[in-house]
């Protein structure tokens, strides 16, 4: 069962993927791409804004405390001037506690300075890769353009294109319907002139109508015929009465 899932699982990554792919456009992808590492640079910018301001904040935090230090061993030796060795000893000890502080900001503020320093270099770094990489793209986006334009052009060339398989298509169509519909006219033609369909523009006749006129027509010739025979005579005597007939006449006889 595991086998069968990850089987699963393995078909329906290569087909999404191979969907992606299809559905990718390269121009599109690279501007995408060229965003999102301007908006890293940003991010990358505004961390170092933090960064500077959070270690501003801290030696200000300084100062105050180096100005109280100052302040504090002033008020000592005023204490101790004044024979007041309980105000000279409280006065240092706040004096050791602000030099305490000092140091720990000392150290917060060199760790703000080196990941301020660790930014910059990242953010330098960033830029000189961002200039790349659009250098790059402008180039891949032409590169691309010019052969995705070479393709179609190639395609229109040689007929491969959808569109002109399209056309083609239907050309082809046409062919196969302009063949066919000759060959049905000279199917109708045939059939029509050998009395096999009903001619529609002879009126009212039938086919029965048609073959009793044939008849009609057989039996008067056959009648014409019978008669011109007996009126003509048959035989040779019939032969030579024509062929005397067709000679010249004798001069009439002297009385």
């Amino acid at each position: 069962m595991p086998g069968l899932i990850s089987r699963t699982t393995l078909i329906i990554k290569a087909k999404y993927s191979k969907l992606l792919n299809r559905a990718e456009n390269p121009t599109e992808t690279l501007d995408y791409s060229y965003e999102q590492m301007l908006t890293n640079l940003q991010n990358v910018k505004r961390g170092v804004a933090d960064v500077v301001t959070a270690k501003k904040r801290l030696e200000l935090q300084q100062q105050k405390l180096e100005q109280n230090v100052v302040k504090l061993e002033t008020q000592a030796r005023q204490a101790v001037a004044a024979n007041r060795e309980d105000l000279a000893r409280a006065a240092l000890e706040r004096k050791a506690v602000a030099q305490q502080q000092l140091q720990d900001l000392d150290g917060q503020v060199q760790g703000l300075a080196d990941q301020q320093d660790k930014l910059v270099a990242s953010q330098q770094q960033l830029e000189t890769r961002i200039e790349s990489f659009r250098s790059q793209k402008e180039v891949l986006k032409a590169q691309y353009s010019a052969a995705e334009a070479q393709v179609r052009v190639g395609e229109a060339a040689t007929g491969i294109g959808s569109s002109m398989s399209d056309t083609g298509a239907a050309i082809q169509r046409a062919r196969d319907k302009t063949e066919e519909l000759q060959a049905r006219a000279s199917a109708i033609d045939e059939l029509t002139t050998t009395g096999a369909l009903e001619d529609l523009t002879a009126g009212d006749k039938t086919q029965l109508d048609r073959e009793l006129a044939q008849i009609s027509a057989s039996s008067q010739v056959d009648s014409e015929l019978a008669k011109l025979k007996a009126e003509v005579g048959t035989g040779d005597g019939t032969a030579k009465e024509i062929g005397a007939g067709d000679a010249e006449p004798a001069p009439p006889a002297q009385q």
